[in-house]
């Protein structure tokens, strides 16, 4: 058995789409990033390849390459789980948690579950994401962006 954590932070920008766990939230704004932004996606991804003593998502999709530029992060969490499948890693379960003010993110969580079960190939069951806010506190209470922490357990064999 392997533990890893992750984290990532992405500052708001104006327009665009706002991608969390791979689903489309409903908001005026989406995050600033070279991928789409997806913060939980790249804590998840971080947490993943930690489990496995490979690394971060930075070494293997990193964002001086411009064929990650603009690529929904789903596609990198799937490459994560068909590095992990290469060296006998399987999922276990992963949990994963989104500071942010706003938006309010407790209709998407559903569907964000579902999402990170799909692409890892485990069942929804193993996965668990929630969300939390700062009480007005930090980058995240002032509205300036969303950060996400994650924790994945791999078995070997």
């Amino acid at each position: 058995m392997r533990i890893g954590q992750g984290y990532d932070a992405h500052r708001f920008t104006d327009g665009g789409q706002l991608m969390l766990c791979g689903v489309p939230v409903a908001y005026e704004k989406s995050l600033a990033a070279h991928s789409d932004g997806d913060v939980a996606l790249h804590a998840l991804c971080d947490a993943l390849l930690g489990a496995a003593a490979m690394g971060d998502i930075g070494r293997h999709f990193p964002d001086t390459d411009q064929t990650y530029k603009g690529i929904d992060s789903r596609i990198l969490l799937r490459g994560v789980a068909e590095k992990l499948k290469e060296r006998g890693y399987g999922v276990v379960n992963v949990d994963v948690t989104i500071v942010a003010q706003l938006p309010k993110l407790a209709p998407y969580i559903g569907n964000m579950r579902d999402t990170i079960a799909k692409d890892l190939g485990i069942d929804a069951d193993a996965v668990n994401v929630k969300a939390t806010t700062t009480e007005g506190m930090g980058f995240e209470g002032r509205g300036e962006g969303i950060s996400s922490y994650a924790v994945a357990l791999l078995s070997k064999g």
